[in-house]
């Protein structure tokens, strides 16, 4: 089994080969731009979302001003993936502390609200959510359909190791923008947990090719830490004051946390909160490659922590009902030999 390097035209200030040995029988390699291994992540109690989300930012404040470093657009990738289930969605209580945090930091030209539903079209969730105030509260905020954006294609391998192309939205390829990621903590059906990264990443690929991304645990695991060393997020900000568990990241249900997260390094940040979560962040496939890969720590011993400690919010969320199946990826990985 063969799973390529995805292919892309994207000009990079800098790239890095790297060879990971990540079992005693496959190595992993991977050309990529070069890895950010610095970011603290914020951990804070609150049963606010807002207050969380404020206090979170404030703690990683210096961190989030190196990363913006004078550019003045900004991206807001909320998750979505349906508009019909506000459990299965980043809460506006979220987004509004994070508009309200760089608007009073950074000299704003441009907000940019962007994503697609998996479920439903973007206008009903910006109505059913009630994001659709924002552009009357923030100037320069605007709503943008990642499917109608202009797209840029990546050639990626199957379980098969057949090729096969998605379509990802040119505008998280700028990088003229700061890329925020704010999403809820929720459970996933193929993937462990759904958190910053992959909001982003799938969220980002054209609607009429997610599915594409589907054909094996191992596959899927590995294509989005491919597609995320182009796509990852600036700044993450995960929302677990009502988390979802069981079934998600659609049918699950409310789990009442009363933690937010929230980090510059994204690999950091969802390792930290899969790990809070009651998870093996090394068992979350994407994880474990980008960390691999250079680009943050799935032990999370080795990360910064500033805030509450997280030991302090760690708990237990009831896993998808495939969990078992869904950590076939590191058998699979054993019997590939190698990912090249």
């Amino acid at each position: 089994m063969s799973l390529s390097t995805a292919t892309q035209t994207i000009e990079r200030s800098a790239t890095v080969t790297s060879t990971s040995t990540v079992t005693s029988t496959a190595t992993v390699t991977t050309t990529a731009a070069a890895p950010r291994l610095r970011g603290s992540v914020a951990i804070v109690k609150s049963s606010s979302s807002a207050d969380g989300t404020t206090s979170a930012l404030n703690l990683i404040r210096n961190d989030v001003a190196e990363i913006v470093k004078g550019r003045r657009k900004f991206l807001i990738k909320p998750n979505f993936v349906t508009a019909y289930n506000s459990l299965a969605a980043t809460p506006l209580k979220t987004v509004e502390p994070i508009l309200d945090f760089i608007y009073t930091r950074f000299n704003v030209s441009e907000v940019v609200i962007a994503e697609t539903p998996a479920v439903g079209t973007l206008d009903e969730a910006l109505r059913n959510y009630g994001y659709t105030a924002l552009r009357q509260k923030y100037s320069g905020v605007e709503f943008v359909d990642l499917d109608e954006y202009d797209q840029e294609m990546f050639t990626l391998k199957d379980v098969y190791g057949d090729e096969f192309e998605v379509y990802v939205s040119k505008i998280l390829l700028d990088r003229s923008f700061v890329k925020i990621s704010p999403c809820r903590a929720k459970t996933h059906d193929a993937v462990v947990v759904t958190l910053s990264i992959k909001n982003v990443v799938m969220g980002g690929i054209k609607s009429a090719y997610r599915r594409r991304m589907h054909s094996d645990y191992l596959a899927i695991n590995y294509n989005i830490a491919k597609l995320a060393v182009h796509l990852m997020p600036d700044i993450g900000v995960v929302d677990g004051v009502v988390a979802m568990e069981g079934n998600g990241p659609i049918s699950g249900y409310p789990k009442n946390w009363g933690v937010v997260f929230a980090s510059t390094n994204p690999v950091n940040l969802d390792s930290v909160v899969a790990y809070a979560m009651g998870f093996n962040p090394g068992d979350v496939g994407y994880l474990y490659f980008l960390s691999k890969w250079g680009y943050g720590e799935v032990d999370v011993s080795r990360v910064d922590v500033v805030g509450e400690s997280i030991e302090s919010v760690k708990t237990t969320f009831k896993p998808q009902y495939s969990y078992r199946q869904q950590l076939s990826w590191k058998q699979s990985l054993d019997k590939a030999g190698s990912l090249e």
